[in-house]
This record gives C-alpha cells, sequence and structure tokens, in this order.
C-alpha cells in the first residue's frame, strides 16, 4: 500500500511538472499488479460511474469524455475523434494501471486544467476493480 501511495504521489508530482516521457510510462502499460488485485465484476458497477460520459469500444459514439477502448498504453490526450483540454494535448505520458490510478484519485489534481467534472474514486479498491473491468473490457478481441 505504501509503494502505490509513493507511486501515486510521484505520477501527480511528474506530471504536473512535465516530466513523464511516453517511452517511461508505456514499459508499465502491461503491469497489471492494480488490475490483478481488483474484481472485474465489481468493476463493472464501478464503471456505470463513467458509463454517462465515456464509452468501451472505438465503434460507439464519442461522448462527454473520450471512448476507452485501447486504453493502456495509448498517449494520455490522443485518442481520434475527441477535443481534448490543452493539459491533456499536452500531456507526456502513456496511459499505465499507475497513470489511471493517480488520475481516477483525484483528476483535477493529477493533471491541472483537464475538462474532467468528475471528482475521482476515493476508495481504492473500487479503482483496482475498475482497472480489472477495464483491463477486459477495453481490448480488442481477435474474431
Amino acid at each position: 500500500m505504501k509503494s502505490t501511495f509513493k507511486t501515486m504521489i510521484f505520477l501527480s508530482m511528474a506530471a504536473t511538472l512535465g516530466l513523464l516521457s511516453a517511452s517511461v510510462s508505456a514499459a508499465d502499460a502491461n503491469d497489471t499488479t492494480l488490475s490483478a488485485a481488483g474484481d472485474a465484476v465489481k468493476g463493472k458497477r464501478v464503471f456505470n460511474r463513467c458509463r454517462a460520459c465515456h464509452n468501451l469500444t472505438a465503434t460507439a459514439r464519442t461522448r462527454i469524455g473520450p471512448n476507452l477502448d485501447n486504453l493502456f498504453g495509448r498517449k494520455a490526450g490522443a485518442a481520434d475523434g475527441f477535443k481534448y483540454s490543452k493539459a491533456l494535448q499536452d500531456a507526456t505520458f502513456d496511459w499505465s494501471e499507475a497513470a489511471l490510478d493517480s488520475w481516477l484519485s483525484q483528476p483535477r489534481k493529477f493533471l491541472p486544467g483537464n475538462k474532467m467534472a468528475f471528482p475521482g474514486l476515493r476508495k481504492e479498491q473500487d479503482r483496482k476493480d475498475l482497472m480489472a473491468y477495464l483491463r477486459e473490457a477495453t481490448v480488442e478481441t481477435a474474431e
């Protein structure tokens, strides 16, 4: 728990200062430490708080927020078809579980100037459950 908190603090400070590089974050995109401690079934319920603004697939029309398809490993502020805030356009990190955990805990503090109105998920377990669900729900499936 202490290391997760330290990671959140580091990512928050680094993102604010623009110190995160895409290459460093991309290496973390496959780290499933947080989602492995989550429950995807519970995460699907947590996602109901996100559903008003976000879709899970690229085939669905963009809502208030960007679609979340293939979220992990994607450069922040780079989903096609969505107009991002300047803060996210200028962000220099890729979405990893650690970055998403920090973002979801307090979006406005993690990246000041972003447009997301959601206040965040206070409970660490809710964030882990949500990431477990997103890991399953946002990947392309081979047909």
